[in-house]
Formats: structure tokens, C-alpha cells, sequence
């Protein structure tokens, strides 16, 4: 008999319940017997460990967040703590564990492999912030882009019936990969992240010109990474001339039904996470790139950092610049 769990840790993202079904379904399929574990590596350390099958995850697809809920553990951090999490593994005979989440939760779960004896791991890049070395996409993204999208669009019917710039703050941690692509399609006239370096004398003069121009309003996306909307949203008024507001889309990014893409994402990085189990793989992260998905070695993913693809940095580069 071969059991397998499932934890989520760190940010919930819409997709781990598509996540959860196919996980229970596909190792069904090929012989395990999946367990879900609760509240990450809390209820790891705490044995809220539960053998589930088909019923526990019918209904779920839809759902944005994690039934199985998620956490963040400073508890883990501390071996004794550790040590009682591979205890229960052991328990209940878990061979082989899948850990949902980002760069934090692919250290502990290196830790994990480090010390026990016996079981397999493997991460599946789960952030909104897409900020994982090794891999261009992470689950979770195309549905908070589109939660960006409709929430920008939404926005821009006031910032054009007032004439207003409005200033929108997107989640991201350090990366700006949300802001960027958010900025990019929906047609923003400013994009600020911390990727590349910007100059507001340069955006002073393009805006003045447009406004000569009629235009009338402004979009402005900005990373949370900077931490500076409210400055910038008192720029647009001080060096613009136009009133000002400022948008924090806050956790709204998180949540959500999960788009078409982030549930097929969600059935591909589980099934591959379990074909790599069957193939002797015993700790991986698997990646998605140019189109395809390979299992790369902890250390490639959790020890490095994600830089933002050199073709989208090149058109962010082109905010701000005289045309």
C-alpha cells in the first residue's frame, strides 16, 4: 500500500482545489492512497492528517482558496517541531508528500527531505506573486490577473467620467510581475515596479504633452514592492494637475473562481508531481517552461532567484520613455 499526502502553505491561490481533485483522482488511478493534510505544516506538526477519497473533493473545482486551508509555521522552523511532522508522516505510512505553495515552503519541505528517511517530496509552484526561480509560471496567476483586469477595467469608467488619474497597487511581495502584465494589458500609462528603474521628470513631460493632446485621465499600476501609491497618487495632483486616487486591490487578487487555465495548470503540475513519484523521483519542484513541464532539484528553485522575462521587462521598459 502506498499513501500519499497533500499540504497548501503560505498564500492561498485559486486553483489548489483543482489541485486537491485531481490529486485525490490521479492517485487513486495509479494505486496510492491520498491523505490530505490540514492547515500545512501546522496540521503536519498538529497530525490533521486524514485519509480522503472521490466524495472529499467533489464540488471543489469552482471554489477559489484550499479546502484542505493553509498556513504559515513558525513552529516548523524548529527541528523538534520538524521531527514531530515526520513522526506523523511515518504514522500513517506517508511514502510520498506534495507540498502547494512558494520559495518558503520549498525550504521546509528540503528540510523535510533532509531529515527523514524514506519519503518522497514535491513542490508545486503555487503563488500569485510568480516570483519561483526555475519556472515562468506558477498556479494561481491567471486567475489573479484577471481579477487585476476586471478591477482596472472597472476603474477606468470613473477615471475617464471625472478626468482623474487613478493610481492601482497590486500584491506582488518583492516581484512585479502582476503590475507589469496588469499594466501591459490593460492598457496603463504607467507601470512602476522594481524591476526597472524609472524617472517621474520624464513621466511630467509625456503626461503634460498627452493632456495638450486631450487626454483626459490616467491609469496608473504600481507594485507593492515600492510601497509609494499615496506618493505618486499626490504627484498626479502636484505635478500633473489632475485629481487623484489611489486603489488597493489588496486580497481580492488571492480569491476567486479559478480560470480555465489555472485548473488545467492544476491538473497538469499534479499529475506530473505523481509521474515523477513513480518514476523515483524524491525531491523535485516541477517547473513549467516554454510550453513544457520537468521536475528540477530543490536546490534549483528554492536557493535562486526569479527574474521576470527579459521580453516582458523590454516592453515594461517602454513606460515612461518619449515616443
Amino acid at each position: 500500500m502506498r499513501n500519499i499526502g497533500i499540504l497548501c502553505s503560505g498564500g492561498d491561490v485559486s486553483g489548489m482545489n483543482a489541485a486537491l481533485k485531481r490529486f485525490v483522482e490521479y492517485s487513486l488511478a495509479k494505486d496510492f492512497v491520498p491523505y490530505f493534510i490540514y492547515n500545512g505544516f501546522e496540521g503536519l506538526i498538529d497530525n490533521d492528517i486524514h485519509r480522503v477519497g472521490y466524495h472529499d473533493v467533489a464540488g471543489i473545482i469552482s471554489r477559489g482558496g484550499t479546502k484542505i486551508r493553509s498556513s504559515r509555521s513558525e513552529r516548523f522552523m524548529e527541528e523538534e517541531y520538524r521531527r514531530q511532522a515526520i513522526e506523523n508522516l511515518n504514522a500513517h505510512t506517508i511514502g510520498y508528500l506534495i507540498v502547494l505553495g512558494g520559495d518558503g515552503s520549498f525550504k521546509g519541505m528540503q528540510k523535510l527531505s533532509q531529515e527523514s528517511e524514506g519519503i518522497s517530496f514535491c513542490g508545486i509552484p503555487a503563488t500569485i506573486d510568480n516570483d519561483i526561480a526555475g519556472t515562468e509560471y506558477c498556479l494561481g496567476v491567471d486567475t489573479a490577473l484577471n481579477v487585476i483586469k476586471d478591477a482596472i477595467d472597472a476603474i477606468r469608467d470613473t477615471a475617464s467620467s471625472f478626468n482623474r488619474a487613478f493610481v492601482i497597487e497590486t500584491m506582488g511581495r518583492h516581484c512585479g510581475y502582476l503590475a507589469l502584465v496588469s499594466a501591459l494589458t490593460s492598457g496603463a500609462e504607467m507601470c512602476l515596479i522594481p524591476e526597472i528603474p524609472y524617472k517621474l521628470e520624464e513621466y511630467k513631460n509625456i503626461f503634460h504633452r498627452q493632456i495638450q493632446e486631450g487626454r483626459g485621465y490616467f491609469i496608473a499600476v504600481v507594485s507593492e514592492a515600492l510601497g509609494n501609491a499615496q506618493q505618486i497618487s499626490k504627484w498626479f495632483e502636484k505635478e500633473i494637475g489632475v485629481g487623484s486616487r489611489v486603489t488597493v486591490l489588496g486580497h481580492i487578487q488571492r480569491g476567486g473562481n479559478p480560470t480555465v487555465y489555472d485548473r488545467l495548470m492544476a491538473f497538469d503540475f499534479v499529475t506530473h508531481a505523481i509521474d515523477g513519484f513513480l518514476r523515483g523521483d524524491d525531491c523535485s519542484v516541477i517547473c513549467y517552461n516554454k510550453g513544457g513541464f520537468n521536475a528540477k532539484k530543490i536546490e534549483e528553485v528554492a536557493f535562486k532567484t526569479y527574474e521576470i522575462n527579459p521580453f516582458l521587462l523590454r516592453l515594461g521598459r517602454e513606460y515612461g520613455h518619449q515616443k
